[in-house]
């Protein structure tokens, strides 16, 4: 919008993946009539984000092809590494804020962008001091930050308020008749597991997200005839060792582990060997995958139903559904 008028525009409202709107407040503007510069401060309201009050910006300048190009900046990291999604050598910007930057920008373009190409440049000032706080460089991403994000928003959950949060939620699902919940480990497969189960109303379906302890306990307490917990490969991998409280900063995915379930459905000592050293549970699913060893995914989610049909004393019956990335089922196991 700058660049067509140049000149500072004052608010921008964008659509978020949730079909919401927001609203935000450029800063820092530098405009020529090449391109134009602005940034916006990150609030994360009292989330435990080390990017919070951060400075994130974007820059807009005519590009030589027709289309938008999406590139990473100062301070937005750099993948070297498979298995995160991502095209190794390019910049840590995941498919929904891609998408997001992609239809917000041809919206604002209108009908100059006929025939014409964008450049849009992320950017975080000090985004390379932030990262060193993350995960990123054990992750493979280097020189900044990951720009990430489902759905367009930051949850101002502290992290006592998540768990209660979880814990209500459930709470509320049984006292109004729901028998059977679906416990996800995130946003994406809880929307997977919505389009898998659509018999069951909204409030059958809490986002436990770390908790899946607390989240099990309270199931029983409620008496419960079912809990479905449905995920992807890294929490499983977790949960399948024992692991209640899943979040990355406690324990990570144990590679060793994965790699003795491969053995267990016929994996060589090169296959392993392979898996032993994966970058991330992502990568050991595309490795998999590649080798046709699929009998490894139901074997993972057997696994888990049991340490979670131990955990609550077969008080609730347990089901697990592992997903991929793209929502396709890849296990199932029941107690």
């Amino acid at each position: 919008m700058a660049l067509r008028q140049q000149k500072p525009v004052e608010n921008v409202t964008i659509w978020l993946p949730i079909n919401r709107t927001a609203t935000f407040q450029p800063v820092n503007w530098h405009i020529t009539p090449e391109g134009a510069h602005c940034g916006i401060i990150k609030d994360a309201g009292d989330d435990p984000d080390v990017t919070h009050g951060a400075e994130i910006c974007a820059t807009v300048a005519w590009g030589h092809d027709p289309g938008i190009e999406i590139r990473g900046g100062i301070g937005v990291g750099t993948v070297t590494k498979l298995g995160l999604g991502l095209e190794v050598g390019g910049p840590a910007i995941n498919r929904v804020p891609r998408r997001m930057i992609t239809y917000s920008v041809e919206e604002a373009a209108g009908e100059i962008l006929r025939g014409r190409g964008l450049t849009v440049t992320i950017s975080v000032p000090n985004g390379e001091e932030l990262a060193k706080k993350t995960t990123n460089p054990r992750l493979g991403i280097l020189g900044g930050l990951s720009i990430l994000g489902t759905t367009g928003i930051v949850k101002p959950y502290s992290t006592a308020s998540w768990r209660a949060s979880v814990i209500q939620a459930i709470n509320v699902a049984a006292a109004n008749g729901c028998r059977e919940i679906v416990l996800s480990t995130g946003s994406s497969s809880e929307k997977f597991a919505q389009k898998l189960r659509p018999d069951l109303p909204e409030m059958a379906f809490v986002e436990m997200g770390i908790f899946t302890g607390d989240a099990l306990k309270t199931s029983a307490r409620n008496k419960l005839d079912r809990a479905t917990l449905c995920g992807m490969i890294g929490k499983l991998s977790k949960i399948a060792q024992g692991h209640f409280q899943t979040h990355v900063a406690g324990n990570q995915v144990d590679l060793n582990f994965l790699a003795d379930l491969a053995l267990q459905c016929g994996a060589s000592p090169a296959l392993q060997a392979e898996i032993r050293v994966a970058n991330t549970a992502r990568h050991f699913l595309e490795i998999v995958l590649a080798h046709g060893l699929t009998g490894v995914f139901p074997l993972l989610c057997q696994r888990t139903c049991q340490q979670c049909y131990n955990y609550v004393r077969g008080q609730v019956a347990i089901e697990v559904i592992l997903f991929d990335f793209d929502g396709n089922v890849l296990g199932y196991s029941n107690s």
